[in-house]
């Protein structure tokens, strides 16, 4: 597409508009606002009507353009522009700001260097194929070859009778067949090749022939390597079945290939009842107590078993991976030995087993009473990902910035990171930044000397930073802190030192610093409302919390939870209907996990009996939930025409909720064009 094209304004004149088109040599021009978002189209004929028409009272581009414009948006396909039959079509980005014109000229020459690339691209795959390919035409004409076939034939194909170049190859013969050939066999310079020919049809018309072929002294190459191996495998059977010890392989998959005679002499088992068969399947039916090659698979690295034989005897197996070029096991070589005098030292590995499965057992209990928070329910995947998240943060001392919006539990997070951490035994304080006067908040941040202000205390007064020393620092609504204070507190983060209000001091700070907001700290800084280099300093490791309603699976979770809490608190015994959890679980909850808990409060203490119907619930998430999920009908008409009002409606409802018809298309899945459409059959307006 042009970026940054021509355009013009509404209040431009025609005499203006002329100008522009004669001195850019252009014949159209979107009309845009001061918002760079499309009013209309103004071209030549615009133009000349107005001239035609020479009306004193229109005189401006607005009274002659075009205003019903079909644009498309800048992320949209090639193909799905060339659909869009317009001569010239506005391109916007998704704020419907314009960004470019494309006209059918500028997607003709698209088309053309996509095809050619793809051309060049089938042309470099068919010159660097080993085998030779020709194609020939109904006169048995070469017209095509690749480079393979040039090097083989030893001369200039294109062209030539192929009877003249390949006379004993009867390739023309397909075309008076119409069938393939394969595996033909012809000579020439003293070579053998072998053809596989086949017809070229197009449109059910026979119009030429293809032949791929292949020099036969290749063949005899790989023949005799062939050999080789075969060899080599004879060999190797010699040297495994002369080895002492059992020796057990089976392949990537667990299948069984083979096993020497000293495996049956020592387990007494024979190689026709294991061969072929998968090592889950031989466990699973007692021929083995358990399997070495599972645990080979899973550590990717010699692993050894002492198991049990069906036949009574007790082995040491060792399990080795063979690996191939790509990292992948496709072998495991196992040995085994009959040594029953290390019985000893399996009951000790085994004493160690257990005593590690206890390890284990006491460690994921300490993690779970590090996570026991009253007010926690994790059910879907997102929060279980920020959960890990924390409790990984736990271990390092980085900065955090935790978003969402207001109501999704970040400082719940915060929490969680403090107590997971090295730090849990000293403090978490907690300032909501938002919360206290911007006249008070550095005092209480950075704390202040004696004197230092009409009111002070004397002696002074330590500030948060210093109570959290040694502990976590959580800033709430970190948006809120003003200009000022914002360049102090990025002092502190790079320095880990501070000066009190008043003070001439510095005073050393080890606190960890998490923060949260519920605004675009980006937009901010474009607004010059935050600062950039403060934001970097805390954005070390961002944590996003996803509102309740985009993770619909909490919501059952959580109302459970607070039903729970406010039974025991206020000595109730109520209960949720099914219907109630469906109508909670359908609610988009604006102010998420804050207001579903005070919901489920209200309807405890208000409810006059145990179980929770709808009838409780207040009329908004009734109605929202009816309004989303029913389709209302109130009389019986020709379906025709009931799709057409049902059509009218929606885009209505969509018209009131969006700005836009490209944001309506995005709401309702079709294209921006259709949506202009649609809005023009049903005389709709934005």
């Amino acid at each position: 597409m042009t970026k940054n094209p021509i355009t013009l304004t509404k209040n431009c004149s025609i005499k203006k508009a002329a100008e522009v088109f004669l001195e850019n040599k252009i014949d159209g021009a979107p009309v845009i606002n001061n918002n760079c978002e499309i009013l209309g189209i103004f071209t030549k004929k615009h133009l000349m009507q107005a001239v035609v028409n020479n009306s004193e009272n229109k005189k401006n581009v607005s009274d002659f353009m075009t205003s019903e414009v079909i644009t498309i948006c800048e992320t949209k396909t090639l193909e799905e522009a060339f659909n869009i039959e317009i001569g010239r079509l506005p391109v916007i980005n998704k704020k419907n700001e314009l960004v470019g014109i494309i006209t059918r000229t500028d997607l003709v020459e698209a088309f053309f260097r996509k095809y050619r690339k793809t051309a060049q691209e089938y042309d470099t795959i068919l010159n660097y194929t080993h085998n030779g390919i020709i194609s020939i035409n109904l006169d048995s004409e070469i017209e095509n070859c690749n480079q393979a076939a040039k090097r083989m034939l030893n001369d200039s194909l294109v062209g030539k009778k192929v009877t003249d170049i390949l006379p004993n190859s009867n390739i023309d013969r397909v075309l008076k067949t119409g069938k393939k050939e394969l595996g033909k066999k012809f000579e020439i310079n003293n070579k053998t090749f072998i053809t596989n020919r086949s017809p070229l049809y197009k449109n059910g018309k026979l119009y030429g022939a293809i032949a791929v072929f292949q020099d036969v002294s290749e063949l005899e190459e790989i023949s005799a390597e062939l050999d080789s191996v075969k060899n080599l495998n004879k060999e190797l059977d010699a040297i495994i079945d002369s080895v002492s010890d059992g020796i057990y392989i089976t392949d990537g998959n667990a299948d069984t290939i083979r096993i020497n005679e000293s495996y049956e002499r020592i387990t007494g088992i024979k190689s026709e009842e294991v061969i072929g068969r998968n090592m889950k399947d031989l466990v699973a039916e007692g021929v083995f107590s358990e399997s070495v090659t599972f645990k080979v698979f899973e550590k990717r690295k010699p692993a050894s078993v002492m198991h049990n034989i069906k036949t009574g005897q007790q082995v040491l197996s060792t399990g080795h991976p063979v690996f191939n070029e790509d990292g992948e096991i496709v072998r495991v070589v196992t040995t085994a030995r009959d040594v029953k005098k290390l019985n000893d030292l399996k009951e000790e590995l085994n004493k160690t087993k257990e005593l590690s499965k206890q390890y284990y057992s006491e460690l994921q209990k300490l993690r779970l009473q590090q996570l026991e928070l009253n007010d926690v329910v994790i059910k879907s995947s997102a929060l279980k990902d920020i959960f890990d998240l924390a409790i990984q943060l736990g271990t390092v001392d980085s900065t955090v910035l935790i978003t969402g919006e207001s109501g999704v539990g970040k400082e719940i997070v915060a929490r969680t990171i403090h107590k997971v951490s090295e730090r849990s035994d000293n403090s978490l304080i907690k300032v909501n930044c938002g919360a206290i006067p911007p006249n008070l908040l550095e005092a209480e941040l950075f704390g202040y000397e004696e004197g230092a202000f009409t009111g002070a205390k004397s002696g002074g007064k330590p500030g948060m930073f210093e109570l959290a020393n040694g502990g976590t620092l959580f800033l709430d609504e970190i948006a809120e802190l003003p200009l000022d204070l914002q360049v102090k507190l990025l002092r502190v983060l790079q320095e880990h030192e501070l000066i009190r209000v008043g003070g001439t001091k510095n005073i050393k700070i080890d606190a960890r610093i998490i923060t949260a907001t519920n605004r675009d700290l980006e937009k901010m800084m474009k607004e010059d409302k935050f600062r950039e280099d403060l934001y970097y300093r805390l954005n070390v490791v961002p944590i996003f919390i996803p509102p309740l309603r985009k993770r619909r699976e909490d919501i059952s979770q959580l109302s459970y939870q607070f039903l729970f809490d406010f039974n025991e608190k206020y000595n109730k015994n109520k209960k949720l209907s099914q219907q109630t959890v469906e109508i909670l679980e359908n609610y988009k909850w604006p102010g998420n996990v804050r207001e579903l808990k005070n919901l489920i409060e209200r309807i405890v203490v208000m409810s006059n009996q145990d179980l929770i119907t709808p009838d409780f619930l207040p009329n908004n998430l009734k109605e929202t939930n009816k309004s989303e999920c029913e389709i209302n009908i109130r009389n019986i008409m020709p379906l025709k025409k009931a799709v057409s009002e049902l059509e009218s409606q929606i885009l209505k409802k969509a018209f009131k909720k969006y700005k836009t018809t490209y944001q309506v298309a995005e709401a309702l899945e079709v294209s921006q064009p259709t949506v202009v459409r649609k809005k023009n059959k049903y005389e709709l307006e934005i």
